[in-house]
């Protein structure tokens, strides 16, 4: 089973910026599509951003326009550059991979990597 280990995450000021990497163990080929999740202390888990086979992209509003999810099949790896980062985007930033339909769906998740922004 493919996993996935991000890193990246670290302390920056507010305005500045940060790129997360998540390495698959194995293709990333034939997935459906690979994700960034984002949980802040007592929130929910939330959709950062998605890069689906094809290679289109979508992002939830509160990152749009600052925030970049691109994909490097060649490298099994998927990167999120993060761009004028506010206190707001602190948080663990989860890779997450899926794969199949029904009863043949499986999703992976990395353990987590931790962006701290200060103001």
């Amino acid at each position: 089973q493919v996993q996935l280990v991000e890193s990246g995450g670290g302390l920056v000021q507010a305005g500045g910026s940060l790129r997360l990497s998540c390495v698959a163990s194995g293709s990333i080929f034939s997935i459906n599509g690979m994700d960034w999740y984002r949980q802040a202390p007592g929130k929910q888990r939330e959709l950062v951003a998605r890069i689906i086979s094809g290679g289109s992209t979508n992002y939830a509003d509160s990152v749009k326009g600052r925030f970049i999810i691109s994909r490097d099949n060649a490298k099994n790896t998927v990167y999120l550059q993060m761009n004028s980062l506010e206190p707001e985007d602190s948080a663990v930033y989860y890779c997450h991979a899926d794969w199949g339909a029904g009863a043949t769906y499986v999703e992976v998740w990395g353990q987590g990597t931790l962006v701290t922004v200060s103001s």
